[in-house]
């Protein structure tokens, strides 16, 4: 009976293992989708390599639903539109939960808001709010500080559909 029971021990050890790893993986390899409501254009698919290779941008500052000050890296969501080559007047994020909120473009500046794929130089698991997370300077300016800005602040982001 104990030789059953330690058996299915390192059974369940290694079918837990397995998951975190594949848990992990699925994280890594998750993609950013954009696309525009003309759906003539197609559809840009962004692996975080291909962020990655962006001109990043990181500032530290602290949110609502993390502790003390973090420091986030990524791509400036409007360099993320310019290279997909969408146009329109709002744009429609979506998480993976389907949680979804519309941000019209005139909220966009150049380097803000950013399209985090790391805080504090992690990558972030789809568990710790990532792989990608729509954050603004909140420390910066009161304006940044509001319902609004902070409604736009998306994680488990997985697309983005420019809309007129």
């Amino acid at each position: 009976m104990a030789r059953f029971q330690c058996s299915r021990m390192v059974l369940l050890t290694l079918v837990l293992l397995l998951g975190w790893q594949g848990s992990a993986q699925a994280d890594a390899s998750m993609t950013l989708q954009v696309t525009s409501y003309d759906s003539g254009s197609g559809t840009l698919e962004l692996s975080l390599e291909e962020l990655d290779a962006m001109d990043q941008v990181t500032f530290r500052t602290t949110t609502l639903w993390t502790d003390g000050v973090v420091t986030f890296s990524g791509v400036p969501l409007a360099d993320i539109l310019a290279k997909a080559g969408v146009q329109g007047t709002a744009v429609e994020m979506k998480a993976l939960n389907d949680y979804q909120v519309e941000m019209p473009l005139s909220v966009l500046e150049e380097s803000i808001p950013l399209v985090a794929t790391r805080m504090n130089g992690e990558q972030m698991s789809v568990r710790d709010k990532g792989p990608y997370w729509i954050v603004f300077p909140y420390d910066k300016s009161e304006k940044y500080q509001t319902e609004t800005t902070y409604s736009y602040s998306i994680w488990q982001l997985a697309r983005l559909r420019v809309i007129d």
